[in-house]
């Protein structure tokens, strides 16, 4: 994701249309996931549709190399999304749901992702200088394969048993703490769409080497894993709601001091470390409330739900706005509009999530 926009560059691709892949990578995000969640709750076969979409996505980013017209590349992009975004949300519920009553231990399985992104994010600029930016999806495809195969390394786990999961899912949206949730929710990750899709490009523009982007990517993520070494323990001791809050005015901080200070290294390195806050505090309560919220046999469409309004929705706007943003009102003003997003955000969550008596 860090050095996809790069590629798109590298096709001469202008922000607007780097900000449309995108926002179509995230759009598919509104109805793959509740429909691969829809049927993998009612077959029972979670663990064979992970397989299968994840194999699937694989074969279909092979047609990135076929062509690299923008419609061709926004097809496949689409079509790869389909299945790769109905893969994740349900491989979410599948970890919750081994985890059982240690739910707040997630984030010490998140870790390894992040760890991975660490790796990949310091290697590959090291790649890119000996191979050009060419070699994004080739690095791209060998890990989408490699993911693939592994899931066969892994079991399904019968859902718990609860009354409550025998509500229907429309009765349990319709609660005003849920669809604060996921409003809010779809906020922070529209908030986001300037980052994921421009940061690297932002940095570079301004003097920075991809080697230092590199590590500034890196930075962000080593600050999400400390705070999910302790996530577990501030999950136990504070209401969901409240960190939900928190994690988006933090959010909101961080998009102001890029937007104004990103020439000054050391206030860039506080941005980064506030990735912790933006990302892994908001990542792990956010899904701590979707499990508690959608319980039993519900927790499949509760993560796709999740996965669809707020990534795909949120995903899409966040995309489309900074790429139209980005060349006509500048990259600071980008910046700054994802801030007051976010801040709108952390509004509702204080008053209608942490502060609401339907959740505690």
């Amino acid at each position: 994701m860090p050095y996809w926009s790069l590629y798109l560059q590298h096709l001469n691709f202008n922000a607007a249309q780097i900000g449309e892949i995108m926002a179509i990578a995230m759009g598919s995000k509104i109805i793959a996931p509740y429909l691969w969640g829809w049927l993998a709750d009612h077959s029972n076969k979670r663990i064979e549709i992970v397989r299968l979409t994840a194999f699937l996505a694989a074969f279909i980013f092979i047609g990135i190399f076929f062509q690299d017209d923008y419609y061709w590349v926004a097809l496949v992009v689409a079509c790869f999304g389909f299945f790769w975004n109905a893969c994740l949300p349900l491989f979410e519920a599948l970890t919750l749901n081994h985890l059982g009553d240690h739910i707040a231990e997630y984030s010490q399985i998140r870790i390894w992702g992040s760890l991975g992104f660490i790796i990949a994010v310091v290697s590959l600029p090291l790649a890119f200088e000996a191979y050009g930016y060419d070699i994004i999806p080739v690095i791209l495809l060998i890990f989408l394969i490699l993911t693939a195969v592994a899931t066969f390394l892994i079991g399904d786990k019968p859902y718990p048993i609860k009354s409550s999961s025998q509500q229907n899912i429309w009765e349990i949206t319709r609660q005003p703490v849920v669809i604060a949730f996921l409003v809010v929710s779809t906020l922070q990750v529209a908030s986001h769409g300037a980052y994921y899709t421009f940061f690297s490009l932002y940095l570079i523009d301004n003097g920075y080497s991809s080697l230092m982007t590199g590590w500034m990517w890196a930075l962000g993520v080593i600050a999400e894993i400390i705070l999910f070494l302790v996530m577990h323990r501030i999950l136990k001791r504070y209401n969901a709601g409240l960190l939900l809050a928190l994690a988006l005015i933090g959010t909101t901080l961080r998009w102001v001091l890029l937007a104004y200070f990103v020439d000054i290294v050391s206030i860039l390195l506080f941005v980064q470390i506030l990735h912790a806050i933006s990302f892994g505090l908001f990542h792990a309560a956010a899904i701590h409330l979707v499990h508690d919220l959608f319980p039993g046999r519900l927790q499949g469409r509760g993560q796709a739900l999740y996965a669809g309004l707020c990534f795909g929705v949120g995903g899409v706007t966040g995309n489309l706005l900074s790429g139209y943003g980005w060349d006509s009102i500048g990259s600071a003003y980008t910046f700054l509009l994802s801030g007051l997003i976010a801040l709108i955000g952390s509004f509702i969550a204080w008053f209608f999530i942490a502060k609401s008596k339907d959740y505690v």
